[in-house]
């Protein structure tokens, strides 16, 4: 990193310590991409902190529901500090059965845009905002429903760049920190490149990594020259995503018992913990509905429903989304002055693939072109099941880029999740307003 990025790197990090009283792994990682982080904390700092619909305790409890879906102990025990820090009931952290009906009621949207948003309908914001004494207005259900959405996505950012507890496991006011995994948070931050140790592993060497970056990079140069001399009919553009979408269900993310239930600490916040994106593939529903992404986009409709019911955040969002989208140093790995915008679509547009959002633009025959198999298992993983990302799978893939082009897919795949999450909770909204 140049000497001016780490200064501005090194004073965001201050403001951001300054202001808060303390500096997370989450924000030490991030402060790789300095311009994004700056995006992201002001977007976080709102959410939780700036005048809104919601009470303070409540927003860092709905934090609490939403991490707990992906058994995120980390994010979960930070907001447990801050909800008891805003005033929040002790009696709370019990579990949901001491949480006030209101509370309990976010329980099923919180399922299902976790983990099968496309299924979210008007019926279930009908059935929040009309429910008597217990009912949410729409600002409030707005900015929940950004919160979930949110932590949600931070989950997947969390376990994909394997970040652990800044303390040591200890016990925390009675609640055990659970170590994430392997990886060393101080590696990521400090960008050391992917250790020779961890390519000399596996049964690749430095040598196949190396012309699996230039067999990736022929493959963008083949497809932006095809590109200019035919496109693909509408026909075959939808039948390429079709395919990738019923491939990518078939996307096996590793070895693991598809019952698996939690019995970590946190598992007191949550509700039916055998729900997961998983279920549809297996029981015969082979239907994913596909959300056409022409009929109902972020700019044109998400964004603007957002801004009328919970002011800024809109704002901050689509600068957050248009932030990452757009974020590039034109390097890969060794090579500078490379125009990754193909590869970057390519990683956002998969994300939406998974969830069943189709654009009309795209081709979605670049996904098979430019993602190889593992970093599918690895996108997969991470942006459906993030509690079973390890180690191996992260340095399976890409194996000559850097720790922070790493972090970048990240961040990516972090904030299309978000995006997908929104989109369908969004519609449901719109369609119970008209």
């Amino acid at each position: 990193m140049q000497a001016n990025g780490l200064n501005e790197r090194t004073n965001l990090l201050v403001e951001e310590y300054s202001t808060s009283g303390r500096l997370d792994n989450i924000t030490q990682v991030m402060s790789l991409h300095t311009q994004y982080l700056e995006s992201f904390l002001r977007s976080q700092f709102y959410m939780l902190r700036m005048d809104g619909p919601l009470p303070l305790p409540y927003r860092h409890y709905i934090a609490i529901m939403a991490a707990a879906r992906h058994q995120c102990s980390y994010i979960v025990n930070m907001h447990v500090d801050e909800f008891l820090k805003t005033g929040g009931i002790a009696e709370w952290l019990n579990g949901l059965e001491y949480i006030p009906q209101r509370l309990k009621n976010l329980n099923e949207i919180n399922k299902l845009l976790a983990h099968r948003p496309w299924l979210i309908t008007k019926e279930h914001i009908q059935k929040l905002v009309k429910t008597g004494e217990n009912n949410w207005s729409l600002p409030e259900l707005v900015h929940a429903v950004v919160l979930l959405a949110h932590y949600h996505a931070l989950a997947s950012f969390v376990f994909g760049s394997g970040i652990n507890p800044e303390r040591d496991p200890d016990t925390s006011n009675g609640f055990r920190l659970i170590a994430v995994n392997k990886f060393c948070v101080c590696d990521l931050a400090n960008d050391n490149n992917i250790e020779n140790a961890s390519l000399t592993s596996s049964n690749f060497g430095i040598a196949d990594s190396l012309s699996e970056l230039e067999a990736l990079m022929e493959r963008m140069k083949r497809l932006q020259e095809e590109k200019e001399e035919e496109e693909a009919s509408q026909e075959e553009m939808a039948t390429r995503f079709e395919k990738e979408k019923k491939e990518s269900l078939l996307v096996v993310t590793g070895a693991f018992d598809d019952e698996m239930v939690s019995t970590s600490d946190v598992s007191r916040y949550i509700e039916d913990p055998g729900f997961g994106y998983k279920d549809f593939a297996r029981r015969g529903e082979e239907h994913l509905p596909t959300f056409r992404a022409q009929d109902y986009t972020w700019e044109n409709h998400g964004f603007s429903l957002v801004n009328r019911l919970y002011s800024d955040i809109g704002h901050l969002l689509d600068e957050k989304f248009r932030m990452v989208y757009n974020l590039t140093y034109n390097t890969m790995a060794t090579h500078e002055d490379v125009d990754t915008t193909m590869l970057r679509r390519a990683l956002f547009n998969y994300v939406h693939c998974m969830f069943g959002i189709r654009y009309d633009d795209y081709d979605y025959g670049e996904v098979n072109q430019l993602l190889e198999r593992s970093l599918k298992v690895y996108i997969k993983t991470v942006t459906c099941y993030p509690e079973r990302t390890t180690k191996r799978m992260y340095d399976s893939y890409w194996r000559q880029f850097k720790h922070s082009e790493k972090v970048h897919l990240n961040l990516l795949l972090m904030e299309a999740r978000m995006q997908a999450e929104l989109l369908y909770a969004l519609r449901a909204i719109t369609r119970h307003l008209t």
